[in-house]
């Protein structure tokens, strides 16, 4: 099976320059991981030419670390990825406080990949205030 035609081919995230001097790509599983974290990662009208685009995250930058900002931080990624990854049905978002920073939380989120219900699972932090 071509895991690149079956889930997509983009340039990698964080972009880097592969071995052969050129723009490295990503394709598969980890094009889709990838493609998760720059939806989750774009703040809202960031993107010119699609504003509504992304996950818009930063708004919480200075949010306090409790529950109900995590239970926003959750709708927020579910609709995020609803809307912007049709290539995996997100099966559950945890957004759990990070042990090593109190201004910061780490959100799990657990997904079927559309295409084989493979389950898969990709975790970012996201900083908080206070």
């Amino acid at each position: 099976m071509d895991r690149g035609r079956l889930f997509g081919r983009g340039i990698s995230f964080p972009p880097r320059v592969g071995p052969d001097g050129r723009v490295a790509w990503s394709e598969g599983e980890q094009n889709i991981r990838e493609a998760i974290r720059v939806i989750l990662l774009t703040e809202l009208s960031e993107r010119l030419n699609l504003a509504e685009f992304g996950g818009g995250l930063g708004r919480f930058l200075f949010e306090p670390n409790i529950v109900t900002t995590r239970h926003q931080i959750v709708r927020r990624i579910s609709q995020a990825l609803a809307l912007w990854e049709p290539r995996i049905a997100v099966e559950e978002v945890a957004v759990e406080p990070d042990p090593d920073d109190p201004q910061a939380a780490v959100a799990t989120i657990t997904y079927k990949l559309v295409a084989t219900q493979s389950r898969e699972r990709v975790s970012l932090g996201v900083t908080l205030g206070g």
